[in-house]
């Protein structure tokens, strides 16, 4: 069967915002289609893959043509002929093709589309679902949902400080008891935001868009809604954060626009331990800014001293990189991260940053951005290389909900031998590994 590529082309679609975005479809010489779309962050990281925009007033300068013709010209004349089966050689000629550090010249949302396409059309060239063809025969494992029930920060007009309160079904028994937990939260939320007068709409992942006076107002409504609907904290329903502090933090200050405060080093670390001592919190993202490593350091110290664990993400701080999970592993940073194929730039990168994690013993949650699609790789992604959890939005708006659907459908497709990570996907807990034993212990 020839997997060679045999045709490359770009198209502008749009994505959750109604902003344009790159799609890729690829064909191979066998005739297998396959397709891959770049989305798009509005929380970003200094150092991820730089999307190109074509910028002045057309669009608000946010069409793609350059990129697009980036795919149709330099992309296809360098990929035309590669083995789609051979992932790594495909991206190392995209990496190659572009040639620079941050992807700037053709591009991260064009190669990043690109290896996903070349991904997809991998596995359909062998007729199984992308998941099959990333686990490469080996057993898997359905990843714990972190799902959220307020948009805060980038992602809600600054109404609240914090960017995403999110719950994770910690002691569901599979992925689909998860979600209707989920479901009646997020709907006892609602509820209690009207019944308050406290809803100003849907944020740009599908949470409550909330108006609070402060931001413990947000965590005890949350904890409200979680009694509402009648489940219990940390044995059945955790609480995670993602603080998003790069947002409002710089040099080592923390400005909370919501409480008009700034907020030294220190106090900011001992405002999120006093959280993590009266909330259910099991998992925060981004505590600190990306460029406070310091601060970063101090706050593992001190979770690391308290009874209960919790799990210390870094996105920002990492932005999907091999060498910068394997240095904040040493230095002591954080204990999980955040996998985001876009802001790596390649399928492969993307990898190399999971399997970084998963040598230095660190938790890894598969996310999607808060400019989406229709696309569900990242579900297949999540359960293929088993990375145990998988974060994509709320439990709301069709771009979201395509993806935690495509895990119910993957679920039910394995029946009795599927396996539910649930809480030993958490840092601390037993982070899930890949590999026969780990499948059956969780």
């Amino acid at each position: 069967m020839d997997t060679s590529i045999a045709s490359v082309h770009g198209r502008r679609i749009w994505d959750s915002r109604g902003r344009p975005t790159v799609e890729v479809e690829i064909q191979l010489g066998c005739g297998a289609v396959g397709r891959g779309i770049a989305p798009a962050g509005a929380s970003r990281g200094t150092r991820e893959a730089i999307d190109l925009r074509d910028g002045g007033d057309r669009l608000g300068g946010y069409d793609v043509q350059r990129a697009l013709h980036g795919v149709d010209a330099d992309i296809s004349t360098a990929i035309r002929g590669l083995d789609a089966l051979d992932q790594p050689a495909v991206d190392a000629r995209l990496l190659t093709c572009d040639g620079t550090p941050d992807k700037s010249r053709l591009g991260g949302n064009a190669l990043i589309a690109t290896s996903l396409a070349v991904l997809d059309a991998a596995a359909r060239s062998k007729g199984v679902p992308l998941w099959r063809h990333l686990a490469d025969g080996g057993p898997v494992i359905i990843p714990l949902p972190e799902i959220q029930i307020f948009g805060g920060g980038a992602h809600a007009g600054r109404r609240v400080d914090i960017q995403d309160f999110m719950v994770m079904p910690l002691g569901a028994t599979s992925f689909a008891e998860g979600l209707e937990w989920v479901a009646e939260i997020y709907r006892a939320a609602g509820d209690l935001l009207k019944s308050q007068g406290r809803s100003a709409g849907v944020a740009d992942e599908g949470g409550h868009w909330p108006e609070f006076d402060t931001n413990d107002q947000a965590l005890e409504l949350l904890v409200e809604s979680i009694a509402r609907a009648g489940l219990q904290p940390f044995t059945q329903i955790g609480i995670s954060l993602d603080i998003a502090a790069s947002e409002f933090g710089r040099d080592g200050r923390y400005t909370l626009a919501l409480e008009r405060r700034e907020l030294e080093r220190d106090e900011m670390i001992d405002l999120l331990i006093g959280w993590l001592d009266r909330y259910p919190i099991v998992s925060i993202e981004d505590p600190l800014a990306e460029d406070d490593e310091e601060g970063w350091r101090r706050f593992m110290t001190r979770c690391r001293s308290r009874a209960r664990p919790v799990q210390v993400i870094g996105d920002d701080l990492l932005v999907t990189s091999a060498t910068r999970v394997r240095d904040a592993s040493r230095d002591g940073l954080c204990n999980a991260v955040l996998v985001k194929p876009n802001q790596a730039g390649t399928v492969t990168e993307t990898r190399a940053a999971l399997d970084a994690a998963r040598a230095a013993g660190m938790a890894s949650i598969v996310s999607a951005r808060s400019g989406e699609t229709e696309d569900v790789a990242i579900a297949h992604l999540s359960i293929g290389w088993n990375a145990g959890q998988l974060k994509v939005g709320s439990f709301s708006r069709s771009e979201r909900m395509a993806k935690w659907n495509e895990v119910l459908r993957i679920e039910e497709s394995l029946g009795t031998s599927a396996r539910f990570a649930g809480r030993a996907a958490l840092a601390g807990a037993g982070a899930v590994e890949r590999g026969g034993d780990a499948a059956r212990r969780v």
